[in-house]
């Protein structure tokens, strides 16, 4: 259903709606586990959002990993233990809202079970929630030994890396030295403030890896995505941290005992045994990852290849509509291949197309919404994860009801209850009437604009090959990513498209330029 416009996030202004990348491109989710329920995010014009009244949300089924975790934590050995040479400086990055305040106490308090002196030192900058999180942990063996709580400059003997883009801060690097500290570093790419203000925003991931190697030394750096590995093998992300303490521990970067540690999770007295588990799950993932990649990889998601890409759409069309849309589609892009087939082997051109061509043929419309609302997969789902008695709540703005407009001119969302499934599985059924005279919802100004949009890519199509050279493609595939850039519905289309229509007609201009051609 989303489009992945980013008016949610617009809206809310909330990192709990994070990025979700599916086989249709970046799309977004709410992340249950930081939300904190104040529902900004529904005023994101979106058809998109389901709230769950009276149910609980339901821990994840990972019982099928309990033969593989007794198997596996048998045969992890107990690490050395690094040796504390005056004061051990630890260096633990991560955002507010994920329990890495948590696991720096986690470690001090085991240091001090041990009779050790640990201080930790906390920065925390202005927003706790998603801000960014510097904890400076050192350890000694007597507290006598202490004799400051800050690790000075490239000083840090190790870092447990939460999130990456903390610990690729100039903040944290300064107490980095290169073949000195040893690094855990979590992959999983978390939102920014950046995601608020740019729908597609990237963290460079790659490069701030690099970053890190450069400053603590390639040998030294090891990676863990932590949070993939929580999600599922414990069902909740929020046990990310601790996955990564297990991790660290098993690596030697920890200078404290298993006994310690575990002990000290107890103290900590929240869902004390799955911490343990996560903690346990870090381990076997540092000593023998090989076997935890074995274990996940049926969940693991391979990268489409372009006819992979193009068939599932295809497929996803034949549900749409029918088998006629599907050929529509097959047709175009085959031309668009045939075409481009000598003058770039990646066909990047072709593989724009095909995703383009299908987001305008698969506009969603109100036949299209009801047939995704009530697919068995979604609702059975939501069961699933909030139990049998959940009553359910759609958020629509339906436009033959008319009514009320907001403070910003759009039309205001009304909640639906459960009652209204029935309506939209008919809705649903009669999907076949899209486009012809007895489509009530075809008459609409959105609905017209959409089959014009259609039409336009064509005529794109058509100009965009007859200028096709080597010289000109990569102008060629901009011109048809723009018709990417056309998401979400309503209002928040009718500008998307505005700006595209802009960008579409200058990219034709200077297709059609004789500079662009070969001499």
């Amino acid at each position: 259903m989303c489009e992945g416009c980013g008016d949610c996030s617009v809206e809310s202004n909330c990192l709990s709606v994070v990025p979700k990348e599916t086989a249709f491109g970046r799309k977004r989710q709410i992340d249950q586990n930081s939300c904190n329920k104040d529902y900004s995010c529904l005023n994101g014009f979106c058809p998109s959002f389901v709230t769950v009244e009276g149910g609980e949300r339901q821990a994840g089924d990972c019982s099928a990993f309990d033969d593989s975790f007794s198997r596996l934590s048998a045969a992890v050995p107990d690490p050395e233990i690094p040796a504390i040479n005056h004061c051990y400086d630890l260096l633990v990055t991560g955002v507010g809202g994920t329990g890495v305040i948590t696991v720096s106490a986690l470690i001090t308090m085991a240091a001090h079970l041990e009779r050790k002196g640990a201080t930790e030192l906390d920065f925390m900058g202005f927003a706790q929630k998603f801000g960014p999180v510097i904890s400076y942990l050192r350890i000694a063996d007597e507290p006598a030994q202490i004799n400051q709580v800050r690790i000075e400059k490239a000083r840090a003997d190790a870092l447990i890396g939460c999130d990456l883009v903390v610990s690729s801060s100039p903040k944290a690097s300064l107490t980095y030295r290169r073949n000195h500290t040893r690094a855990l570093v979590n992959t999983a790419e978390m939102p920014t403030g950046d995601f608020l203000r740019a729908r597609d925003a990237s963290l460079n991931a790659p490069q701030r890896i690099s970053e890190i190697g450069k400053a603590v030394g390639e040998d030294n750096l090891a990676m863990l995505d932590a949070n993939g590995l929580a999600n599922r093998l414990l069902g909740d992300t929020i046990f990310a941290n601790v996955v990564m303490v297990g991790a660290a521990w098993q690596q030697g970067l920890v200078p404290v005992s298993l006994d310690a540690l575990l002990r000290a999770i107890e103290l900590n007295g929240v869902r004390i045994d799955e911490n343990r588990k996560a903690f346990t799950w870090g381990r076997i993932a540092a000593h023998d990852p090989d076997a935890v990649a074995r274990l996940l990889d049926g969940d693991e998601q391979v990268v489409e290849t372009l006819d992979e890409m193009i068939e599932r759409r295809r497929a996803f069309l034949v549900d749409y509509q029918g088998e006629a849309l599907a050929n529509r589609y097959s047709a175009l892009v085959d031309r668009v291949r045939a075409a481009e087939a000598d003058i770039d082997s990646d066909l990047a051109l072709t593989r724009a197309a095909a995703k383009a061509w299908f987001r305008l043929l698969s506009y969603k419309d109100e036949y299209e919404v009801a047939r995704l609302h009530t697919r068995p997969e979604f609702l059975d789902s939501l069961r699933t994860d909030y139990g049998a008695g959940t009553r359910l709540r759609f958020h629509l703005a339906p436009p033959l009801l008319g009514g009320e407009r907001d403070a910003r001119g759009r039309p205001r969302k009304r909640e639906f209850g459960a009652w209204i499934l029935p309506v939209l599985r008919l809705l649903a059924r009669l999907r076949g009437l899209r486009g012809t005279v007895f489509d009530l919802f075809g008459y609409t100004a959105e609905r017209r604009m959409e089959r014009q949009l259609i039409a336009e890519f064509e005529e794109t199509i058509e100009a965009v090959l007859s200028a096709l050279d080597r010289t000109n493609h990569d102008l060629a595939v901009g011109v048809i990513n723009e018709f990417l850039e056309i998401r979400g519905y309503g209002p928040v289309k009718e500008a998307a498209v505005v700006e595209a229509r802009r960008k579409i007609d200058e990219g034709l201009t200077a297709l059609a330029q004789p500079t662009t051609k070969a001499a």
